[in-house]
């Protein structure tokens, strides 16, 4: 069974958020990761690109598959994970520590959209 982390939001696209003084961390979840397989690309957009919530904002590309990434929040991408531009398999390893963008949250109540822990195991248990 794929790990979900509490106290993380996440999207029914298979992104999580965790929002620290209004900076939202965006990854992608143990889930989407383990259905991908081995991961060996990830575009991710510029620091300073706006995202918009339940817009893409990249792909994560596997042996398997190619897979787009929406973001969970709006707001200004403050930073991207430089690792992986070099090791896009840092995913694979551990999808929660190895996160792929940091926005600047435009609208903090986006996030109450999204689903808890429990409600992510739910769709991904099925």
């Amino acid at each position: 069974m794929a790990k979900v982390i509490e106290g993380l939001r996440y999207a029914e696209s298979h992104e999580w958020v965790k929002i620290e003084g209004g900076i939202a961390t965006v990854g992608i979840t143990d889930y989407a990761q383990s259905q991908l397989g081995n991961i060996v690309y990830v575009d991710m957009p510029e620091v300073d690109d706006e995202v918009s919530k339940g817009e893409e904002f990249g792909a994560v590309e596997s042996v398997k598959a190619a897979s787009d990434l929406y973001s969970p929040v709006s707001g200004k991408v403050v930073e991207i994970n430089e690792a992986l531009e070099d090791q896009p398999e840092l995913i694979n390893q551990d999808a929660f520590e190895n996160w792929i963008m940091k926005v600047e949250v435009s609208d903090e109540t986006e996030v109450e959209d999204l689903l808890d822990a429990a409600a992510y195991e739910l769709i991904t248990n099925k």
